[in-house]
């Protein structure tokens, strides 16, 4: 039986990958090279320094660990500067009627991310206290595919990994879904994220009872 929810921030709740993009495309032009929005996508769902690596070696540079972290956290400062302006209107389509069925139906609510600006982007958007349980980037040794941080949001809400329903954007959150033991519900293309239980092309009129129902099946 599904008792708690656990979401995603990026792609399930707001669209912050525009901004990263930028961020990353910045620095990496001040490197000499460039990055598409295409290649953009390889970065979703995992943590700063992995992305930075990725990057790093797409443009054909091996640097010392010093100037990595110098360079991931002025990237840190420009991404901060643009979701700083960020507001309730840039919620995605159907997530305020959802949570709004979840307070309804006393389902328990965790954000799983592994990003370590997720608090800031939740108060930008006025969605703070939405959740019963926040695991961002800060609290968390390991980035998805592992299911650290879905793990960590079921033990934070008190309920079994198989009690829970994770939405995910990505596929490496999608498989650090179901390598914790988890259900979980893709938010995009299902030729991409091939491994969730069921996926919607966003939150739009989908009905939290009905859901827990098809899956429960």
């Amino acid at each position: 039986m599904i008792k708690a929810f656990l979401f995603d921030l990026d792609g399930v709740i707001v669209d912050t990958a525009i901004y990263h993009y930028q961020a990353w495309r910045q620095m990496a032009n001040d490197l000499g090279f460039d990055i598409t929005e295409e290649f953009n996508e390889k970065l979703k769902g995992i943590s700063r320094m992995e992305s930075l690596d990725i990057i790093l070696q797409h443009g054909h540079l091996q640097l010392s660990e010093e100037r990595k972290n110098e360079l991931a956290t002025r990237k840190n400062e420009n991404y901060l500067q643009l979701v700083s302006k960020m507001t309730p209107a840039d919620i995605l389509p159907g997530v305020t009627d959802f949570f709004t069925q979840l307070k309804k139906n006393n389902i328990k609510t965790a954000l799983g991310s592994v990003s370590k600006n997720a608090g800031l982007i939740l108060e930008r958007i006025g969605m703070l206290n939405d959740f019963d349980a926040i695991i961002d980037g800060n609290k968390i040794a390991k980035g998805k595919p592992d299911p650290e941080v879905f793990l960590k949001g079921a033990e934070e809400l008190e309920v079994s990994p198989a009690e829970c329903l994770v939405f995910e954007d990505a596929v490496a959150g999608v498989e650090a879904a179901k390598a914790g033991g988890m259900k979980a519900v893709g938010i995009g293309k299902k030729e991409v994220l091939t491994k969730a239980d069921l996926v919607f092309e966003n939150l739009v009129g989908v009905d939290i009872r009905v859901l827990i129902d098809d899956l429960n099946r």
